[in-house]
């Protein structure tokens, strides 16, 4: 295991902020979190620590710790979640959907009849693309008729509270092993042993 890079109080995901308290696993480049607008429970994301635009502008080395990282996060969240499957998904750019310019992986658990076509996970994620643009430059919340026309579910795809969000990431960091509080969590935890 390589030596801790120190201790931060958050991560960037774009230009987000994402607290220690929502991120339930690190690496040494990448981070995993719960989602802000799950598309079904257990729905979290593995992110890159540098902010990266586009999949092909990762170093061979952030590759490779997003993929251990996003295998290590797919057992605990199919273990946790009870899954009989999962989807592994990288929207790359605006055009597949990429609603925050940072690479990350979604890890969405799956069960049989979650969705009546199984490809219907992909419009759902699409959703989230489709209400951010309809926003863009606009300070008020969208109209119903935005929502409307968007497809929007909002009673299916509201926003968590930052509340739920930490105590889901306490469930997933005492299902990967991470016992210590939020403030503790240092670059470089929860690594796999050195073989």
């Amino acid at each position: 295991m390589s030596a801790p890079a120190g201790k931060r109080a958050f991560f960037h995901f774009g230009p987000n902020i994402i607290p220690l308290s929502q991120t339930f696993m690190t690496s040494r480049l990448c981070y995993a979190f719960v989602n802000l607008k799950p598309v079904r429970p257990g729905h979290v994301l593995v992110a890159t620590q540098r902010k990266v635009a586009r999949f092909n502008d990762l170093t061979g080395a952030e590759l490779a710790d997003l993929f251990a990282l996003g295998q290590r996060v797919s057992a605990a969240v199919e273990r946790l979640f009870q899954a009989k499957g999962l989807t592994l998904t990288i929207q790359d750019g605006a055009a597949a959907g990429q609603t925050v310019s940072h690479v990350h992986l979604h890890v969405i658990p799956r069960h049989p009849g979650d969705f009546a076509n199984n490809d219907d996970i992909y419009i759902e994620l699409e959703k989230n693309k489709l209400i951010r643009e309809a926003t863009i430059g606009h300070e008020e919340p969208p109209t119903a008729d935005v929502v409307a026309s968007s497809h929007i579910d909002n009673d299916q795809r509201t926003p968590r509270t930052p509340e739920d969000m930490a105590a889901e990431a306490a469930i997933l960091r005492r299902e990967v092993g991470v016992e210590e509080q939020p403030s503790d969590i240092e670059i470089g935890l929860a690594e796999p042993p050195a073989s």
